[in-house]
């Protein structure tokens, strides 16, 4: 992977291109102060916002003693910021797009801070929600920080210069399901895996068939040759039999969740007709919970998908609403704090003991 090859991947280079076969959208370069924002530590929402929000009927608060002197208020609180023609804009866009949007920036979408929305999804209905998923979110700090830390010439990032983007995508209702993810090889459809790979779809695997051939017709016809890159992956959703809907290019390497094949097997298929058949073979005798349709001499691309319900994982975001310290407790990595929690417990049990020598 390359750092062309993840600028291949970003939503504005791609779209364009591909916008009649996707989810109808809109592109906001950020502005300088937002970016500054969303690489500032805290969450705070900015000024506009929080007025909106903290707008009330007369009828809302009548009978209530509102006793707050918000005059007094600390001079040392953080300064909220202000974007007053984006966040305009933003609510222009997400009333053209039907009142809910969904949010990312070039790259990633803020999947893994769902947990801090009132519904648990990305769905967005004012830019107040967009903020607090943005700033909740360590893929979009990724995309702002390392958005080239996996590739071979990633020594070369610091000579490209990025254009930081808003992407505002109309709000669809689609069934976890019925979406998947792609594997691209030296140009050639060599994998294909269920996108939401923590749960069991029983009608897969009576349409295994099916899926496969829709998913190969749709990369052949609508995709292939289009996209510049040689390899890199491609999510899509199967809304019926033959109707398939585009949903985002992401790069060919470690910083793509290869959900059920590890990167060591997906870079195996070289989809040049050579595929290491042994490599396929253990493969095979390492995924009990998935199956596939074996790769051969016409290169029919491998599918994997949870086949028993025995098979569920975790979900693979469940973590990041849990705060740092209780993670790195319960892991180990950090034993300076295990050794604080200890001495805590020890203090409590001495306390404990003279309560009950002074009771006696």
């Amino acid at each position: 992977m390359d750092i062309q090859d993840v600028l291949n991947c970003v939503f504005s280079a791609w779209y364009p291109k591909f916008k009649d076969i996707t989810i109808k959208s809109y592109i906001l370069p950020l502005p300088k102060e937002f970016l500054d924002y969303l690489q500032a530590d805290g969450v705070v929402l900015p000024e506009q916002s929080v007025a909106a929000s903290g707008k009330h009927d007369e009828d809302d608060i009548e009978g209530e003693e509102l006793d707050v002197d918000w005059d007094s208020a600390d001079s040392s609180e953080t300064k909220m910021p202000s974007f007053p023609e984006f966040e305009s804009l933003m609510k222009k866009i997400i009333k053209n797009l039907g009142g809910s949007v969904f949010p990312k920036l070039n790259w990633s979408a803020p999947r893994d801070a769902t947990w801090i929305s009132f519904d648990k999804t990305l769905r967005c209905t004012c830019p107040s929600d967009v903020y607090l998923l943005l700033k909740s979110s360590e893929f979009i700090t990724h995309d702002l920080t390392q958005p080239f830390l996996h590739c071979k010439d990633c020594a070369n990032g610091s000579n490209v210069t990025v254009q930081y983007e808003l992407i505002l995508r109309k709000w669809q209702n689609l069934a976890s399901g019925m979406e998947f993810r792609c594997f691209v090889r030296n140009g050639n459809l060599t994998a294909i895996c269920q996108r939401n790979h923590t749960e069991y779809y029983e009608f897969i695997t009576k349409m295994k068939e099916e899926i496969v051939s829709d998913i190969k017709a749709f990369f052949y016809h609508m995709v292939a040759g289009k996209f510049p890159s040689k390899n890199y992956v491609f999510d899509v959703y199967r809304r019926d039999k033959g109707k398939l809907l585009l949903i985002d290019f992401n790069p060919f390497g470690a910083v793509t969740d290869g959900l059920l094949f590890t990167w060591d097997e997906l870079e195996g298929l070289r989809g040049d007709g050579q595929e290491d058949q042994q490599r396929n073979d253990q493969s095979e005798g390492s995924t009990s919970v998935t199956s596939s349709v074996e790769t051969s001499n016409t290169q029919e691309p491998v599918f994997r998908f949870v086949e028993h319900p025995e098979g569920v994982q975790p979900h693979p975001y469940s973590s990041f609403g849990i705060p740092e310290d209780i993670k790195d407790l319960t892991s180990g990595e950090d034993p300076y704090k295990m050794m604080d929690l200890l001495n805590l417990k020890i203090q409590q049990m001495g306390r404990q003991d003279s309560c009950d020598e002074e009771g006696d």
